[in-house]
């Protein structure tokens, strides 16, 4: 039966999940605000900080590759606790290191561990909500990339300011540490998916996975998802201060009034996501996000609350299309290959966004100024590759509503109850 409210569990487990993705994404959020900091105190070039953002990307991607064969056969809630001790771990060694070749095995190490623990989340989410309300449940969850920008980014770049670059990961522990714990006392099994588990050999299950082609329609779609962020998000910051003539004192107000809109709106385009359609809202926030960024990243200098608004607009169209088109991905593996199909998923975003912010570290150079150059360029990159995204979200959303469509039929002959289907 479809019911519109939450259990008083399934509210706790959101807040769990949402904030043990808000430090995760904290974790590699906060390195695109100091990117105007490391680049002068570590004395680094735009390819080498290029090098840092993908670092944790490329061990992030194998990792989630190589634990994709076990994430079915292992309680969730086990995984869970165990990656995100290893991501507490490294970023640990992220406050410590003390120049950048410490900084870029820390990242590596953080990444194969922090790059799992997304997919193990978007798992148990689907494991414990239905389609019908996953759209809210991401909208929750993604709340954590708005709040990481509302209280993470402007507190990081404080602290980096007043007490140097290495306090932002050393608070992110902090925070870390309390999540864990809750998750341990708190959360219960999610073992579910092992009864239907068969004694196939891991890496079999991770090959059947990575070649069925229903699933690689999903892993095409989730590459070109991963290279907006990617290439945009490390230099954000540096153009800001550099090109668009924003001070450094004034830029946490920037991230602070961005991330609120972002935050209000998580939840919205969640309900809308569920009200009026996945793939409906995934299109209008990719050309929202398309016209805004092709706009920003032909600016020069520019005022302040012009920026402020830009950015506004433009996080609502990304908000908008990324938990909609996360909400239907999750709909495409069977329960049986949930785990595998979303570490497999993670591991393709995070390679694919290693290569792109290596890419954009390529495209994107500091001229003698101070200014990032060839910026404009990035720009329509990005935007070619989000209206490559519509076209391919297109085709998913036309076999998940195949597919449930199917299983409706089935459950109607067994004499259940028919889930009324609304996307389009």
């Amino acid at each position: 039966m479809k019911t519109q409210t939450f259990t008083s569990y399934q509210k706790l487990i959101i807040a769990i999940l949402a904030f043990s993705q808000f430090t995760v994404i904290l974790d590699f959020m906060v390195l695109s605000p100091l990117s105007a900091i490391l680049l002068d105190e570590l004395s680094i070039t735009t390819q080498q900080f290029g090098m840092v953002v993908s670092a944790y990307a490329f061990s992030a991607g194998a990792a989630g590759l190589l634990a994709a064969g076990f994430a079915d056969r292992f309680d969730r809630k086990r995984l869970l606790i165990f990656f995100y001790s290893g991501f507490i771990l490294g970023t640990l060694f992220c406050g410590l290191a003390p120049n950048y070749h410490f900084l870029l095995i820390a990242r590596i190490v953080t990444g194969i561990f922090g790059g799992v623990i997304g997919s193990i989340v978007y798992a148990i989410i689907t494991d414990l909500f239905v389609l019908e309300k996953r759209g809210r449940v991401m909208g929750f969850v993604q709340m954590a990339f708005a709040a990481s920008q509302i209280l993470g980014i402007p507190i990081g770049l404080y602290l980096a300011n007043h007490f140097g670059w290495h306090s932002p990961f050393l608070l992110i522990v902090g925070l870390s540490l309390v999540v864990a714990i809750v998750i341990m006392i708190y959360m219960k099994p999610v073992n579910e998916h092992l009864k239907l588990q068969t004694k196939q050999n891991a890496f079999v299950h991770m090959a059947k996975t990575l070649s069925n082609k229903r699933y690689l329609r999903g892993f095409s779609a989730t590459t070109l998802l991963a290279t907006g962020g990617f290439m945009l998000m490390p230099f954000g910051a540096a153009f800001a201060v550099n090109n668009l003539g924003i001070s450094i004192d004034l830029l946490p107000m920037v991230y602070l009034v961005t991330g609120i809109f972002t935050m209000i709106s998580g939840p919205l385009s969640g309900k809308l996501s569920d009200k009026y359609g996945k793939f409906r809202m995934f299109t209008i926030g990719s050309l929202l996000a398309a016209g805004l960024i092709l706009l920003y990243t032909n600016l020069d200098v520019t005022p302040l609350w012009m920026v402020i608004a830009i950015n506004v607009v433009l996080f609502l169209g990304i908000t908008l299309r990324m938990i909609s088109s996360q909400t239907l991905l999750t709909a495409i593996p069977e329960p049986k290959d949930r785990g595998a199909f979303m570490g497999i998923n993670s591991s393709v975003m995070q390679i694919s966004g290693g290569f792109a912010a290596a890419l954009a570290g390529v495209i994107v150079v500091q001229g003698e100024d101070g200014k990032l150059l060839h910026y404009p360029l990035l720009g329509m990159v990005v935007t070619g590759t989000i209206l490559i995204t519509i076209i391919l979200l297109y085709f998913i959303n036309k076999m998940v509503l195949t597919k449930e469509e199917v299983h409706a039929a089935v459950k109607s002959e067994l004499g259940l109850v028919e889930v009324p289907i609304t996307e389009g």
